[in-house]
């Protein structure tokens, strides 16, 4: 019994040994003082989104030439599937967030906000509410009649990526 314990331990010794030897680098004295100092951490692209907020909605003019966000995810590549569900994900995420904040404001008030602006006022900067910013031009809209907050895409914008991805394949 002694002997097996013994191998035991000798081999979980040997093997954090040779586990361990290449966790740690070490250096010369002189290199060391010769090393370069860390780099900053890398910046996200001018353009990118990620990380930014928002308290910039319009007011949703169902007249006007736009395509309404279904909220779904619409992934044609496996690829960048991951990526395809950002826009989506933080839709539903703001809007259910929007949709709270409304629930509250009608079970203390007795009603929804009025107009655009009561709204604004009362739910979005009162609470400040912090959206964050979407990408290929999508843009929070306040839909007045329905009392919801809505991501509309207006005509002019910029195709989303899964639409990039269909046009290649035609």
């Amino acid at each position: 019994m002694t002997r097996s314990v013994t191998a035991f331990f000798t081999t979980a010794l040997c093997l954090t040994a040779l586990l361990a030897g290449g966790c740690l680098k070490f250096a010369p004295k002189d290199e060391a003082a010769k090393a370069e100092p860390p780099k900053a951490e890398a910046k996200p692209a001018g353009n990118s989104v990620l990380g930014k907020t928002t308290q910039e909605i319009g007011k949703f003019d169902p007249n006007a030439d736009q395509e309404i966000s279904d909220q779904k995810i619409h992934a044609t590549d496996p690829f960048t599937a991951g990526l395809s569900a950002y826009r989506p994900g933080m839709e539903k995420v703001s809007i259910i967030g929007v949709d709270h904040a409304m629930g509250l404001y009608n079970a203390t008030e007795g009603r929804y906000p009025k107009d655009y602006e009561e709204f604004m006022e009362k739910i979005i900067k009162a609470n400040n509410i912090q959206l964050p910013v979407l990408p290929y031009g999508y843009k929070y809209m306040y839909d007045e009649k329905e009392h919801t907050l809505l991501s509309v895409k207006p005509a002019a914008a910029p195709p989303d990526q899964n639409q990039k991805t269909d046009q290649k394949k035609n």
